[in-house]
């Protein structure tokens, strides 16, 4: 992941989260447990912005 400043939509920054989250488990058996971390993380992200990653995802 590049240290950019600023990505071009919530969207593209929502991916680059989701991709580092689940590459810590890069052995790809534990698929489920780290999917249910990823929830947990999109949660807590979604509360540090102000709802703003709910809105992008409708």
């Amino acid at each position: 992941m590049r240290a950019r400043g600023h990505f071009p939509s919530e969207a593209a920054a929502l991916k680059c989260v989701y991709l580092a989250v689940m590459s810590l488990d890069p052995s790809g058996k534990g698929r489920k447990k780290w999917t249910s971390r990823w929830e947990r993380a999109l949660q807590a992200f979604d509360i540090a912005f102000d709802r703003r990653l709910s809105a992008a995802r409708i």
